[in-house]
C-alpha cells in the first residue's frame, strides 16, 4: 500500500503517508518496509533523520541478507558517515551486497578494482563485477520491451520544441496544439511522440498519441505510420495489441521509404508476428532501414550475424553493424560490442575495452550516474543529498572542513548556472559543454579566479 502511494503521489502530504503505512508494515517485520523507513531515517525523509537508527536498522536487515542493507553499510563505512571509518569492513559489506544481487554494489566493486581503490588494481575481476550488471539490465531491457529494440526513438523535431527546456510551457503547448489543430504534419507528429512517451511535461496518454498520429497520417505522415503501427505491434490502451494493424501501417510507411517503417516489417517477419517467420524477408527489411541510417536496424543486423539466425554466423559483419548502431546511442549494440570485446569474438581482446563500453551501456541506460571528483558513489545527481552528505562529512571529521567548503562552493556555483540555463537567461551557454571542459577541475577553476581577483584588487591599491 505504501509503495503505491508513493508511486501515486503528487504532494509531501501523500509521500509523508505512504511512510506511516511503511512504518506500520516495518514494526511487523516487513523487510522491503525497512528497507523504505532506514532510508527515510537515513536521508532525513520528511524530517525523520537520525543515522543511528537507520545503521541499526540496516545492521539488522543485513543480518537477514538484505543486499540493499549491506550496500548501504558499505557505504557508509567507507567515508565514516555515522560509524567507524573501515574501508577492509566497507569491501566486505560491499562484495556481500554484490553477491546477495545488488547492482549498485557490483557497479562500486568493478569501479574499485578498475581504479586500484583500497583493492590491488584488476581490470578481470572489475570486468566481472560490471558484466553482472551489464547482464541484468540487459535481461531487463529485452524480456521488458518484447523484442530487443528501444520502444520509442525520437525523431529530432520534438527535441526542438520550445528551445532546449526540459518542460514545455503550457502556453508553449496550446501553441503548438493550435498549429497541430490547423494542419501543421510535423507538429502533430512530435506532439504525438511526446504524448506517447510522457515528455517535457506531457503526460503519458496513448489517446492523444494515437490522435495526432492518425492525423499526420491522412496527411501522408510516413513517420507517422510507422508510430501508429509500432502503438499496435506493442499494444496499449489506445490501440491494442494486433499484429495485422501494425503490418498495414509499417507497410504504408515502409512504401514510402520510411527507416522506421521498413524496421517495422522486419521484425515482424523476424520474430513471426502476424506472418510466418522469414528471415530472407527480416533480413531485407533490416538492410534497407539500416542503409537509412535507422540504429535499430543496424543492430538488429549486427544480431542475427552475432547470433547466425538466418544467416552464416559472420563477427566481423556484426561487429559492424554494432558499432555503426552504438554510434547513434542503441544500448544493446554498445552490450554485445562490450561481450565481444570481453571474449575476443571477432575483435582483439580488450578488457579496458571491454569495461568502457560496459560502463558506456549502463550510463546509457541511466543505472549509473556516478560523481567520482570527491569520492561520492552515489547514485543519480541529488543536490539536495549532496549538501547533507558534504554537511555529515564536515561534522565527522574536522579535517573535512576545507574540503567540504571547496565541494559545496563547487556544488552550489553548478546548482546556480544550471538554474540560469534552465530559465534560458543565456542561450549561449551549453552545460554539457562546460561540464565537459571544465568537469571536476570548478573547484581549482574557482580559486584561480578568486586569487586573480584578489591581485588584481591588491595590485590597484598599491599600485
Amino acid at each position: 500500500m505504501g509503495i503505491k502511494i508513493l508511486q501515486q503521489s503528487k504532494s509531501q502530504k501523500q509521500k509523508a503517508e505512504a511512510y506511516i503505512f511503511f512504518a506500520k508494515a516495518a514494526d511487523l517485520g516487513n523487510l522491503k518496509a525497512m528497507e523504505k523507513m532506514a532510508d527515510a531515517l537515513l536521508f532525513g525523509n520528511f524530517g525523520m533523520q537520525n543515522i543511528t537508527a537507520a545503521i541499526q536498522l540496516y545492521e539488522s536487515l543485513a543480518k537477514e541478507g538484505s543486499y540493499k542493507a549491506q550496500n548501504a553499510l558499505g557505504f557508509l563505512s567507507s567515508y565514516g558517515i555515522g560509524m567507524e571509518y573501515n574501508q577492509a569492513k566497507a569491501l566486505i559489506y560491499y562484495t556481500f551486497g554484490s553477491a546477495g544481487g545488488s547492482m549498485m554494489s557490483q557497479m562500486i566493486l568493478g569501479y574499485r578494482y578498475l581504479s586500484g581503490i583500497n583493492v590491488l588494481q584488476n581490470c578481470e575481476v572489475s570486468l566481472s563485477h560490471y558484466k553482472k550488471a551489464a547482464d541484468y539490465i540487459a535481461d531487463k531491457l529485452e524480456k521488458s520491451e518484447g523484442i530487443p529494440v528501444e520502444k520509442v526513438r525520437l525523431t529530432e523535431r520534438p527535441e526542438n520544441l520550445s528551445s532546449n527546456s526540459e518542460i514545455l510551457d503550457w502556453d508553449i503547448y496550446q501553441y503548438y496544439k493550435f498549429l497541430a489543430e490547423r494542419g501543421d504534419v510535423q507538429i502533430q507528429v512530435s506532439l504525438g511522440q511526446l504524448h506517447l512517451i510522457g515528455r517535457k511535461g506531457l503526460d503519458q496518454d496513448y489517446y492523444k498519441a494515437l490522435y495526432y498520429f492518425l492525423k499526420a497520417a491522412k496527411a501522408g505522415s510516413a513517420n507517422a505510420m510507422a508510430f501508429i503501427g509500432k502503438m499496435y505491434l506493442e499494444g496499449n490502451a489506445a490501440a491494442p495489441q494486433n499484429n495485422a494493424t501494425a503490418f498495414k501501417y509499417f507497410s504504408m510507411a515502409a512504401s514510402k521509404g520510411n527507416a522506421i517503417g521498413l524496421h517495422g516489417l522486419g521484425l515482424l517477419y523476424f520474430y513471426g508476428k502476424g506472418v510466418p517467420v522469414n528471415y530472407a524477408e527480416a533480413l531485407k527489411y533490416f538492410q534497407k532501414a539500416a542503409e537509412k541510417g535507422w540504429p535499430n536496424a543496424q543492430f538488429q543486423l549486427g544480431f542475427m550475424y552475432y547470433s547466425g539466425s538466418g544467416v552464416w554466423k559472420d563477427y566481423k559483419l556484426a561487429f559492424k553493424y554494432f558499432y555503426l548502431a552504438s554510434q547513434s546511442g542503441q544500448p544493446l549494440a554498445i552490450y554485445y560490442l562490450a561481450e565481444m570485446y570481453a571474449t575476443g569474438t571477432g575483435v582483439l581482446r580488450s578488457c579496458r575495452t571491454a569495461v568502457e563500453k560496459r560502463l558506456k551501456f549502463l550510463k546509457k541506460r541511466r543505472c549509473i550516474h556516478w560523481h567520482f571528483s570527491y569520492g561520492i558513489e552515489l547514485p543519480f545527481k541529488d543536490i539536495h543529498l549532496a549538501r547533507r552528505l558534504y554537511d555529515m562529512a564536515a561534522q565527522t571529521s574536522p579535517d573535512a572542513h576545507i574540503p567540504v567548503f571547496l565541494a559545496l562552493m563547487k556544488l552550489e556555483t553548478v546548482h546556480l548556472l544550471q538554474d540560469i540555463l534552465f530559465f534560458n537567461f543565456t542561450m549561449r551557454w551549453k552545460w554539457t559543454v562546460l561540464d565537459n571542459t571544465i568537469g571536476p577541475c570548478w573547484d581549482l577553476f574557482v580559486i584561480g579566479l578568486i586569487v586573480a581577483v584578489l591581485i588584481f584588487l591588491l595590485r590597484n591599491r598599491y599600485g
